[in-house]
């Protein structure tokens, strides 16, 4: 619950400090985390910090596909204010690990598990992204296992 009272104080800083756009996007945040609260029927007791991290990284990830699009179709304005929001949640994720260390582990594990193919993909990623949690990018973990397993 750490986590949440840390976004929770951030949230009322931003507001109390003027910062209307990282008040929104904290409010919205709050609003993300409730719902999977209520959805999965721990209202009372509350989320623990990884799950919430998961949800942030969601985010983000909505956040970057979003801008993404915006540069696509020539709206610069409306792609800086997603990186922005982006920007903002990020601060709330642990220390994404570099490529390097992510492929250290991947070789390790494809070793450990004798994975020899594309049809071990599935299974490598699992036990990956199972050990760094949300220290990596899940389509970054996905690229690096399919270039192992080639």
């Amino acid at each position: 619950m750490v986590l949440k009272d840390q976004i929770d104080n951030d949230l009322k800083a931003a507001l109390l400090g003027g910062d209307r756009f990282k008040g929104e996007v904290l409010r919205g945040l709050k609003a993300v985390i409730l719902n999977e609260e209520v959805s999965q029927h721990k209202r009372d007791e509350g989320l623990g910090d990884e799950v919430i991290e998961q949800l942030i990284a969601r985010e983000v990830k909505k956040r970057q596909e979003s801008a993404t699009i915006y540069d696509g179709v020539g709206r610069p304005e409306l792609s800086a204010n997603e990186r922005a929001e982006a920007k903002i949640l990020e601060a709330y994720l642990p220390t994404q690990l570099s490529e390097s260390e992510i492929l250290s582990v991947v070789k390790r594990i494809v070793a450990d598990m004798g994975a020899s193919g594309p049809g071990d993909m599935g299974k490598v990623i699992g036990a990956v992204k199972k050990e760094l949690g949300n220290t990596a990018s899940g389509a970054l973990v996905a690229q690096l296992v399919k270039n192992a397993l080639q």
